[in-house]
């Protein structure tokens, strides 16, 4: 009796010690945090995590991968802070926050271009050439300053644009903002905010829109350069996780299965009707195929050097930049915009290109 006692309790240790082992490799595993914002084509993070989606992917490579959701200016902080390990935003953000800041970044995936999403609204029959000297709302140092200069310049008013007065705003307060107050009269911003101003306020209307000017406003998930290259290989791993991740769940939407656009749409506190119109002014790469084809062709060198220079222009990339080229850019082909000793943004389609061949 005496050695049965003995060898259960000696049992009951060793499943005590298996069991702390293996609470310890959970907590040993390497964790990485994505942070993202309400847009329509970032969404898709929210319900990838509340799907399972993301586990699945995170356990198959033995990480943990967190999805945590902040203002957009916010966001960027963190990231340049390196708060967060990767964060969803736009080309030009990518260049004039983490690339500016000296934070080496890198674009993993190209999700998709706003197609109409990002716009220019205004009240009272007011025109783009009316806008000289009018307040603005807006994002500042963000896709809808580059927008609103885009808009000026293809209308022939460039040379009025440095008359806009821009006024600050975040966007979740920038709505409630502009409907609340008749004197504010123009705001630049994107879906789902343009869509809630134009339902409640008919006399706003759309002067611009970001479809007249396709694959400018890219929308990226990106990670620091350092984190992607750790040593113990955790970054690569972090990278295939959320590709693969991605990819599952943009497919889902392109299928239009409804619990990836409901659950989309709830990150936003949407409507599936509202969603699904946001959805039709972004132009998604739903596979990465397309993803891969835009990552490693001629026209996303010609769209950034529109962003770069505008950025360049306006003092977003840093001080003691004397041009566009002191933040260079890589791209997949080795090619470098800018000084070869100077790349700060790297756009990498490794990921989507294991995607594509099924080899995540």
């Amino acid at each position: 009796m005496r050695s049965a006692r003995v060898r259960v309790a000696a049992s009951l240790v060793l499943f005590g010690l298996a069991l702390g082992m293996g609470v310890e490799a959970r907590a040993a595993a390497p964790t990485f945090t994505v942070g993202w914002s309400v847009y329509a084509g970032w969404n898709p993070y929210f319900y990838m995590q509340k799907s399972g989606i993301l586990k699945k992917w995170a356990d198959k490579y033995g990480v943990v991968i967190k999805v945590q959701r902040f203002d957009y200016a916010a966001s960027l902080d963190a990231f340049v802070g390196k708060n967060i390990d990767a964060c969803t935003m736009t080309n030009m953000e990518a260049l004039d926050m983490p690339a500016a800041a000296g934070v080496d970044s890198t674009a993993l995936i190209v999700g998709d271009y706003s197609n109409g999403n990002d716009q220019v609204l205004a009240r009272n029959g007011l025109t783009l050439a009316q806008l000289p000297g009018k307040r603005v709302m807006l994002v500042q140092k963000t896709v809808s300053e580059y927008l609103l200069e885009r808009a000026m310049d293809l209308n022939g008013l460039g040379a009025q644009a440095s008359q806009l007065k821009l006024m600050n705003t975040s966007d979740s307060d920038l709505a409630g903002a502009f409907l609340g107050n008749k004197g504010n009269q123009v705001a630049v911003t994107w879906k789902p905010l343009v869509s809630q101003i134009l339902a409640q306020d008919s006399g706003v209307k759309t002067l611009f829109d970001s479809s007249k000017i396709p694959g400018e406003i890219l929308d990226l998930l990106v990670v620091r350069t350092e984190v992607l290259n750790r040593p113990d290989g955790s970054g690569q791993k972090f990278a295939k996780a959320i590709t693969g991740a991605w990819y599952e769940t943009v497919a889902q939407l392109a299928q239009g299965a409804a619990p990836a656009i409901s659950g989309s749409a709830a990150a936003s506190g949407d409507s599936v009707a509202s969603y699904k119109e946001q959805l039709k002014t972004t132009y998604l790469f739903s596979t990465p195929k397309l993803a891969v084809d835009f990552a490693d062709g001629a026209a996303i060198k010609q769209k950034m050097d529109l962003v770069r220079n505008f950025c360049f222009k306006h003092q977003l990339l840093g001080q003691g930049v004397a041009s566009a080229d002191d933040v260079a850019i890589k791209y997949p082909d080795g090619s470098v915009q800018g000084k070869k000793d100077r790349v700060r943004l790297r756009v990498d389609s490794t990921y989507m290109q294991m995607a594509q061949k099924g080899s995540l």
